[in-house]
């Protein structure tokens, strides 16, 4: 246990409520059980629950760096992500809650309606404070042109702070180890967790963690951007960085990716994202988002399909929030 005396090391900016519910999934883990006996014991962790913003898992990964920021001395935050990028939405609150100014940069990954591109995260960002600098085509390196930004307010005398697309480098990951460590103290025993993975850093801050505390439960990304060779790479570099922040090891064979989910790319709709939406949503009452969490919750039933689960197994879903993105895909749902 160490290493949950270790993160303590680090600085920390209070902004979410935690640790984040985690409930049993009773009626939808009935309903599927109507058609197959071999159905695990469903249950899930509520990070959409987060309290910033509507909440989301980056605001777990926020603490670490806007605390990591302030201790730096900084007055201004600056990241980026897609047009409904729920990290921007929540970096603009956490950056409302610590006093600092904000600078979004915004990648047009796709093109859709004007409700894409004026609703949901991006009405929020506004109204929480932050600047939209630009706007700029699929592709662009974003690292750069945040460095731009920068590079920018240095020479007005201001002192950025860069984080990264999603809040995924070391810093943000050590968010999800505090995560794996609430789902090691569970009052359930849990075998698997599942989650949507994407910019890496949930997923590795969770491998971290589990396996600094020696936990046997297994987790699996369901991809939402890229095939899953080039994800398990990307998860694995981040995860042993992370790993060796908390004095812990881990190996590639940690890093489990379903790469089927993600259809045409990224934030494109899928029927299969639809419709594991409308089902969590109507036995459950809890909203998934279009982007992640829709995604990831289609990979678990297919995962269920399959009878990649024991049927004696404990399956915890990670809700990495997003709600406020469905607003920029009524015409998905209707």
């Amino acid at each position: 246990m160490a290493s949950v005396v270790q993160t303590t090391r680090f600085a920390r900016f209070p902004l979410g409520h935690f640790p984040t519910p985690l409930e049993p999934l009773d009626l939808l883990t009935a309903r599927l059980r109507e058609r197959r006996r071999d159905v695990p014991d469903l249950w899930i962790k509520r990070d959409d629950c987060s309290g910033l913003a509507t909440g989301g898992n980056k605001t777990r990964k926020l603490e670490f760096l806007v605390g990591d920021a302030l201790a730096q001395g900084a007055d201004t935050l600056i990241t980026q992500g897609a047009t409904q990028s729920n990290h921007a939405r929540q970096t603009a609150a956490a950056a409302a809650r610590a006093g600092l100014a904000c600078k979004l940069l915004l990648e047009q990954r796709q093109v859709r309606d004007e409700e894409y591109e004026n609703s949901g995260n991006v009405l929020l960002d506004e109204l929480l404070g932050a600047e939209i600098v630009d706007r700029v085509p699929a592709g662009t390196d974003m690292s750069a042109a945040m460095e731009d930004v920068a590079a920018k307010l240095r020479a007005e005398g201001r002192r950025p702070y860069v984080i990264p697309g999603g809040g995924s480098n070391p810093i943000g990951a050590l968010g999800y180890v505090q995560c794996a460590l609430e789902l090691d103290t569970a009052p359930v025993p849990i075998d698997w967790v599942v989650h949507a993975t994407g910019s890496t850093g949930t997923q590795a801050g969770l491998v971290a963690g589990l396996r600094a505390v020696h936990s046997p439960a297994r987790v699996l990304g369901v991809s939402v951007r890229q095939p899953e060779a080039r994800q398990i790479d990307a998860v694995h570099g981040l995860a042993g960085r992370t790993a060796e922040l908390i004095d812990a090891e881990v190996s590639r064979d940690d890093v489990l990716v379903d790469d089927r989910w993600v259809g045409e790319g990224y934030g494109v709709p899928t029927q299969s994202m639809v419709d594991a939406v409308r089902l969590l949503a109507e036995t459950e009452g809890i909203l998934l988002d279009p982007v992640y969490s829709g995604k990831g919750f289609a990979g678990l039933l297919g995962a269920i399909e399959e009878g990649r689960f024991a049927a004696t197994d404990t399956v915890v879903f990670v809700h990495t929030g997003g709600v406020a993105g469905l607003f920029g895909y009524r015409s998905t749902f209707q």
